[in-house]
């Protein structure tokens, strides 16, 4: 029995101002690629900043 092809994939969240990857989440890609960005913590920044999508 083969196994379906999934319709998420595995990003990372890439903070704008250091450049960590500190989050790492599932997007759907069944519509097509995914942009958005997100304000969560940074604990380098310690303060919340911008972070966006970034794939391996």
């Amino acid at each position: 029995m083969a196994k379906k092809k999934s319709k998420r994939e595995d990003v990372w969240l890439e903070c704008k101002e250091c450049g960590n990857r500190n989050y790492r989440t599932s997007v759907s890609v069944a519509e097509g690629t995914p942009k958005f960005e997100l304000k969560k913590f940074c604990k380098n920044e310690r303060q919340r900043t911008v972070h966006k999508i970034r794939r391996k």
